[in-house]
């Protein structure tokens, strides 16, 4: 496993964050970009079979958040094929051959209800915070909010390029556009589900608490009085820009609305990486019987009297 550890639940809620390289605008926004990007979050969704649930989610230009319940370790491969398919397909779009992501993604636990509300109200706040926008609604990019105020389905393109593969002898689908034709394409529907406290709550409640989240998010950036770049500027930036400037924070362990709770977690990841050393230290010296923290990845080891990291 890479540095730091992730402890993952048996089954919880995580806030997921991952940044493009060196914060460059890889994410911009636009028709093309935001029909791509719903595609393959959608199909990643589809792809954990139910071992992960899509509860919110905001694409800036350089980085995204999602807010999940997974199931295990399924955040993993989640995260592996929504990573992967993004850099290739965006990367196609705006015509980036290097490293699409900066570092691994962070997954935070989200432990209680109000933290839960507290990290949707973070990703609605996306756009009016950064005074890129007035209003949430003005985010050019992808954003769960059409969703939450309105029908929770929605349906996105999946490029197969696979299928296009298969049809590489069409004279239609060899050119470089053919990545995205229409020929390859294949609707897939994302479902965003409410939080679970929210559950018992009838439609248009749970649609009024969204709103008053927003309306909250919006006031604070009127009471700031600062120019705003807005939606028109945010679409015609290059997609290959590096910000001067970058927000450089240490991760959080976790998120809850208690300090004991937090306390109580850091603990739990304290034990989790002592097991995980000791185990890692036999499992180095041969001893492939050592048992590994639930949900945890071994390393790679090519066995022999004293085994060898790949």
């Amino acid at each position: 496993m890479g540095w730091p550890l992730r402890m993952f639940q048996e089954e919880g809620f995580y806030f997921v964050t991952s940044r493009c390289f060196q914060g460059r605008l890889l994410l911009r926004p636009s028709a093309e970009v935001n029909e791509v990007v719903g595609g393959v979050l959608a199909r990643a969704v589809q792809q954990s079979a139910g071992n992960v649930r899509l509860h919110a989610f905001t694409f800036a230009s350089n980085h995204f958040h999602l807010l999940v319940w997974a199931r295990g370790a399924a955040l993993a491969g989640f995260m592996q094929y929504l990573r992967a398919n993004l850099s290739r397909k965006a990367g196609r779009l705006v015509d980036w051959s290097g490293g699409f992501w900066e570092r691994r993604y962070s997954a935070e636990p989200v432990l209680d209800d109000e933290a839960l509300v507290g990290r949707l109200r973070y990703v609605l706040a996306h756009g009016v915070k950064e005074g890129l926008v007035e209003r949430s609604a003005e985010w050019p990019g992808l954003t769960c909010l059409p969703q939450l105020l309105g029908p929770a389905r929605r349906v996105f393109q999946w490029f197969s390029w696979t299928k296009r593969w298969s049809k590489r002898g069409s004279e239609d689908l060899a050119a470089e556009e053919g990545r995205f034709a229409k020929e390859i394409a294949e609707p897939v529907e994302l479902l965003v589900e409410p939080l679970p406290c929210w559950k018992r709550l009838g439609e248009e409640e749970r649609q009024r608490a969204v709103r008053a989240l927003v309306e909250a998010v919006e006031s604070e950036a009127r009471a700031r009085d600062k120019p705003v770049l807005g939606a028109r500027a945010v679409r015609a930036q290059h997609p290959h820009t590096r910000p001067e400037h970058l927000k450089h924070s240490p991760r959080p362990l976790g998120h809850a609305s208690t300090r004991q709770a937090l306390n109580e977690l850091r603990e739990q990841y304290r034990a989790f990486v002592a097991a995980f050393r000791e185990a890692a230290a036999r499992w180095m010296w041969g001893d492939f019987s050592a048992p590994f923290p639930p949900f945890s990845f071994p390393p790679r080891v090519v066995p022999g009297r004293v085994a060898r990291i790949l």
